[in-house]
């Protein structure tokens, strides 16, 4: 089963020494999830100050500075691991830096029709070594029951296909819509106690229901993709840019501190 681990904190509780390690700590983990199988993607975001708002009404865009959601604590990275079960994700939650400070919301992604298929492997012209691209990740949010059943299946299939288009310009790199909000879990540890809630994180209408991690020159053209995906016509696309990795890449630490935790 594959979830991802989304990442929630406030932004001014890490010193920039801690951030540095908690990247670190992560990036570790990620390498040994990756050897084992399970690891099939991870970022940090930037700031929330950075991020951007997109929605479109009746053909018309609008675009907001600022988070979707407002607040205390932010969302602020990603994990994507296959592992057999639920138990299994929230082991590996609780073994991230963050949750001793903030949340992890697991939520399992949901799998597409047998009709349908997203784009595999690196399209050629993916701009992996053009130092003028940046990756984005789209977060796309709307409320319960927006779109009526009849017109989810073809929504769905319109986003697969501007998935394809993307691919095709070597902007694509992955995406994904989640499973319900019902099916969320969130686990924090605090005073060394682990603790497991059931649920999505932020108590909003609009709830996070698919991401699309995209490879583009700048934000202006992450907004015109936002734009053309059916989701944005009734609910709202955050866009934030990752963080990128590669100079602390180079001095990841392999010792990760372990946290004993009692029995469930």
């Amino acid at each position: 089963m594959r979830y991802m681990l989304l990442i929630y904190g406030a932004e001014n509780c890490w010193t920039e020494e801690e951030r540095t390690e908690c990247i670190h700590q992560s990036m570790a983990i990620s390498e040994e999830l990756a050897a084992k199988g399970e690891w099939i993607d991870s970022s940090p975001l930037h700031s929330v100050t950075t991020a951007t708002c997109v929605r479109v009404r009746n053909g018309v865009r609008q675009i907001t500075d600022g988070p979707y959601a407002e607040t205390t604590e932010q969302f602020g990275g990603y994990y994507i691991i296959e592992v057999d079960t639920l138990a299994d994700a929230i082991e590996i939650a609780c073994r991230l830096p963050p949750v001793t400070k903030g949340t992890i919301e697991i939520r399992p992604l949901l799998a597409l029709p047998d009709a349908l298929s997203l784009p595999t492997g690196n399209s050629s012209q993916l701009a992996s070594d053009s130092q003028s691209s940046r990756d984005y990740i789209l977060l796309m949010y709307a409320e319960e029951g927006a779109w009526p059943s009849e017109e989810h299946a073809p929504a769905l299939a319109e986003s697969v296909d501007v998935c394809h288009q993307l691919h095709e310009h070597g902007q694509f790199v992955s995406a994904a819509p989640l499973q319900p909000p019902d099916t969320a879990v969130c686990v924090r540890i605090r005073n060394q106690q682990r603790e497991v809630i059931d649920g999505p994180f932020p108590e909003t209408k609009e709830q996070l229901g698919g991401y699309f991690l995209i490879r583009v020159a700048n934000l202006d053209e992450a907004i015109a993709i936002a734009a053309r995906i059916p989701g944005t016509r009734r609910g709202t696309a955050e866009i934030r840019p990752l963080f990128p990795l590669a100079d602390i890449s180079k001095n990841v630490s392999t010792a990760i501190p372990s946290i004993d935790l009692p029995p469930d």
